[in-house]
């Protein structure tokens, strides 16, 4: 393995340093430092953050080949700074067994452009009727640690609170996607004065708390981890900011759409903005915003939902719910969260790599940038504003909604393990 030299980056937004990698291993981190024979790249001020970590992306395969693989889904990844990815189990067939699983992960393992660690679901084919085989997929190869119908709610409470139990053995955490579906029956988009305005069935706030209240009162009773899916309201970060006040053990993410997009793009009946959980009120904006900036909101996660051109472009009702997001992630956060200045690089840092490397267990993943830690970095010009334009995705779908959307911040490299990825902007 060779060694690389980064120059004069910004190491988590702090004074410029150099860091040295060598083989798989960051060897220093210092001012004026120099190795024989090293791949020198000159970060000019650059930030340099640990390698970016998704609690929540779709890669479709085995089963919807058409909308991502494994290989064009981690190569999208790689362009957006992520190092590791967890893969929800909504394929075809269910990730639901051991056999499926490690299929993912040995995807994983050959696509070679990021660590792919499978979710597996919490009930056979997503039904919400059988506990799948939870022990069999985290005994298996693919060391399955996170559970999710992702997709739809686990609405049963019994059946929750047995998935709930049965994790707690060997410290495994339940992630749910909170939608009480009896209440979302027929919805387009949030309900409200704009669904009413456009005539479209409306999915309601309460539909979406009412499930994380009763999960979180489970998750008490039971002395076990939760997680809760792409938050996207007022009143859902304010039971969960209860909820920790308890010292019950949950966490939430929110996606960055849901932290810059509002409902008042559905008037344009562009399916782009169609979404699950749908883009709420410029107050609840505000409000995960805020959460995220002081830590009742633990992480960003992309809920990366590619879909073919078909299931996109034609008329809203007919549209699939879902975007695009590990190559936009990272300039929505730099734009919503650091140029308003609810946050620093340093804590973009721990919303995007620290904390969901622990939730999901993902080792040697969401490290420290320093001597001795695995070489796993993403430098980002922040400099850098420039128009989406899907064309250039890596990602096999298109379906963004920040098509012509000017948006701050590039990366230009991703190491993982010491071998690059992306280098000036080209997947290697």
């Amino acid at each position: 393995m060779s060694k690389i030299l980064i120059r004069g980056a910004k190491v988590l937004g702090g004074e410029p340093q150099d860091v040295l990698i060598d083989g798989e291993l960051i060897a220093a981190v210092g001012t004026g430092l120099s190795a024989e024979g090293a791949e020198v790249v000159e970060a000019d001020g650059k930030v340099l953050l640990p390698g970016l970590v998704d609690l929540h992306t779709h890669l479709r395969e085995p089963g919807r080949e058409d909308s991502e693989t494994v290989l064009t889904g981690t190569r999208a990844a790689a362009s957006g700074g992520f190092t590791a990815v967890f893969a929800m189990a909504n394929t075809f067939p269910v990730a639901d067994t051991a056999g499926v699983v490690e299929q993912v992960w040995r995807l994983g393992k050959e696509s070679g452009y990021c660590d792919v660690r499978p979710i597996g679901a919490v009930t056979v084919g997503l039904e919400g009727k059988k506990l799948a085989e939870l022990g069999a997929m985290h005994d298996s190869a693919a060391e399955v640690s996170v559970f999710s119908d992702d997709g739809k709610c686990v609405d049963d409470a019994v059946i929750m609170r047995r998935a709930l139990e049965y994790v707690k053995a060997f410290g495994g955490v339940v992630a749910q996607h909170a939608q009480e579906p009896r209440l979302t029956e027929g919805a387009q988009m949030n309900e409200g004065v704009v669904s009413a305005e456009l005539g479209l069935g409306g999915w309601p706030a309460v539909a979406e708390e009412s499930i994380i209240a009763r999960d979180v009162l489970l998750a008490e009773h039971v002395g076990s981890r939760l997680h809760i899916c792409h938050l996207s309201t007022a009143g859902s970060v304010e039971i969960i900011r209860w909820a920790k006040s308890r010292g019950i053990d949950v966490t939430a993410e929110v996606c960055p759409h849901h932290l810059l997009l509002t409902e008042e793009m559905v008037r344009t009946y562009n399916p782009a903005y169609k979404v699950n959980p749908p883009l709420r009120t410029e107050r609840d904006v505000r409000a995960l915003r805020e959460a995220l900036a002081d830590g009742t909101i633990d992480i960003v996660a992309t809920d990366h939902a590619p879909h073919p051109h078909e299931d996109k472009d034609c008329e809203w009702a007919a549209a699939a719910m879902g975007m695009v997001g590990l190559e936009t992630a990272l300039s929505v956060v730099q734009e919503t969260m650091v140029e308003t200045g609810l946050l620093d690089w340093a804590t973009v840092a721990d919303r995007m790599s620290f904390t969901p490397a622990r939730i999901g267990g993902a080792t040697g993943h969401g490290r420290p940038v320093a001597a001795g830690e695995p070489a796993n970095l993403t430098l980002v010009d922040t400099a850098y504003r420039g128009q989406v334009d899907p064309a250039r995705f890596a990602s096999r779908s298109r379906n963004t909604p920040y098509e012509g959307r000017e948006l701050p911040g590039r990366v230009t490299h991703t190491w993982l393990r010491g071998k690059a990825t992306l280098m000036d902007g080209k997947l290697a």
